[in-house]
């Protein structure tokens, strides 16, 4: 017997699944996936190259931080021409003592460049910074990535791991320029392939390494370290071992982290000199690499270069604790704040068996029943939020700061997590009442931008079909106006939860 059309488990595929269907001109998803919204999901993870993000306006690393260094020497520059000028001011304005000759010649008038504003003119705004032009083109890039995406799952993947594998903008205006790259190079080409080369890409990038201070890090007993400025940095060991693999419960000790910091010394990046290698791209110090074997949850890695710490990373990422974390936590992320034991069971021997076969874990999620009956009780992120309604107007804004403003107000400021954790997944997190009010503030913002060009109805429709609850239709057809009832569904349960 065929089996029919199936709206709410469509509709379950873009909600649960995705960033919600789009409206207005891209109106009909729901329709298409209906017929076998498993296979509708599954059909975007055969696509090739589907998660990556390659652009002739989106600089790799090396160039991003080129021009970060450039524009720093530049900066430089310019404040040490403003503290001689300063110095040359102050110089010249100590009175004269009448017993000595003028000396009108000593100092050299300063001319006024012919092209100078007026003293009234009002000042033209700073230009932004490279590290800022850069930030906000690798913004762009991603918030369209997620609008115009026919199903969003490769998408939501993205964020799913750059979210695990987090660095923060926040930490430094070297960061900020490569925190877009960093996701366009480490996780992307890795989001359906393994786990144990993500985790590399992931650790060797420069943006992690500065982000936890790796690149301060140098074996006490390396040549490098031996000369003294600095000692052993453990930031990114411990990371690696409570965040990015094992899990904090995953049974490592305090020993364990300082035998990987020590595993890990000379993974640093080139600066602007140059002096180590081609500026702004990995590099293995290895002046500056602990020498000796480590003993790593009771595995000895003889003594070796770069070798040593891509061994122990290659373990880390096979190892049973790491199948269990990321299978918590994937699960965790797209079905349930407590998902049920036998779906985390069942993800985690995928993971294990597979050798931490990404693609394999995606399609595993996507078989079990548990992940498709179990109800809507996620809360979208604040982002999740902004790029759905984004996908159900239709109305891509030109500028990224249409969408960066109002996730900084919701207080998710894009790739700034507050600590490596990463922004937090769960209900609590975001249901707050201060947070709703903020939701509901932006809603009536997106609702005023498109006005009386979006219908609520239309839109409803669009998104949810006949999931679409009777208490939302009465609130759409009873609102004063078009603008009104957009708001009240941007707010409603079918478009908050996930």
């Amino acid at each position: 017997m065929a089996i029919g059309p199936d709206p709410k488990a469509a509709f379950v595929a873009f909600h649960r699944f995705s960033f919600g269907a789009r409206g207005g001109a891209y109106a009909g998803d729901l329709a298409r996936a209906a017929s076998d919204p498993r296979g509708f999901l599954k059909a975007e993870l055969l696509q090739p190259a589907i998660a990556h993000l390659d652009s002739p306006t989106l600089p790799r690393t090396k160039i991003a931080l080129t021009t970060f260094f450039a524009d720093q020497a530049q900066k430089k520059k310019e404040r040490e021409a403003l503290a001689a000028a300063a110095k040359v001011g102050a110089e010249s304005a100590k009175p004269q003592s009448s017993a000595e000759p003028t000396m009108v010649a000593a100092v050299p008038a300063m001319t006024v460049p012919a092209d100078a504003p007026a003293a009234n003119a009002k000042p033209k705004p700073p230009e932004m910074m490279p590290a800022q032009k850069l930030f906000r083109a690798e913004a762009m890039a991603r918030f369209q990535r997620v609008v115009y995406a026919e199903v969003g799952f490769v998408e939501r993947l993205v964020h799913f791991w750059s979210n695990h594998f987090c660095v923060s903008a926040a930490k430094s205006g070297l960061v900020r320029a490569a925190a877009g790259s960093f996701e366009r190079e480490a996780i992307r080409p890795h989001v359906l392939g393994r786990f144990g080369d993500m985790l590399k890409a992931v650790e060797s990038h420069p943006a992690m390494l500065a982000y936890l201070d790796n690149a301060q890090s140098f074996g006490p007993h390396s040549p490098a370290g031996e000369r003294g400025r600095r000692g052993l940095n453990e930031n990114l060991a411990r990371e690696i071992l409570e965040l990015h693999t094992l899990g904090v419960h995953g049974g490592y000790s305090q020993a364990d982290v300082t035998s990987l910091a020590r595993i890990i010394t000379g993974w640093t990046f080139a600066g602007a000199a140059g002096r180590i290698g081609e500026p702004g791209t990995f590099v293995f110090f290895a002046q500056a690499h602990e020498p000796g074997n480590f003993t790593l949850l009771g595995k000895v890695y003889k003594a070796a270069g770069i070798e040593q710490g891509e061994a122990a990373l290659a373990d880390l990422a096979r190892h049973p604790s790491t199948a269990r974390h990321i299978a918590t936590k994937f699960a965790c992320h797209f079905v349930a704040d407590e998902p049920p034991p036998s779906l985390v069971d069942r993800l985690a021997k995928v993971f294990l068996d597979t050798d931490g076969d990404l693609n394999s874990l995606a399609n595993s999620l996507l078989d079990a029943d548990e992940a498709w009956s179990a109800p809507l009780s996620k809360m979208r992120t604040p982002e999740q939020f902004l790029l759905a309604a984004i996908r159900a107007v239709d109305r891509m804004p030109e500028d990224p700061g249409a969408v960066l403003g109002p996730l900084y107000v919701m207080g998710m400021p894009l790739w700034q997590p507050p600590s490596p954790n990463g922004w937090p997944d769960t209900v609590a997190a975001w249901a707050s009442p201060e947070g709703m009010k903020l939701r509901l503030d932006v809603s009536a913002a997106i609702a005023g931008r498109v006005k009386e060009l979006v219908n609520p109805s239309d839109v409803l429709e669009s998104i949810a079909g006949e999931v679409g609850s009777a208490e939302t239709r009465q609130a759409i057809a009873r609102a004063e106006s078009r603008q009104q009832g957009l708001a009240l569904l941007l707010m409603s349960p079918e478009f908050q939860w996930r």
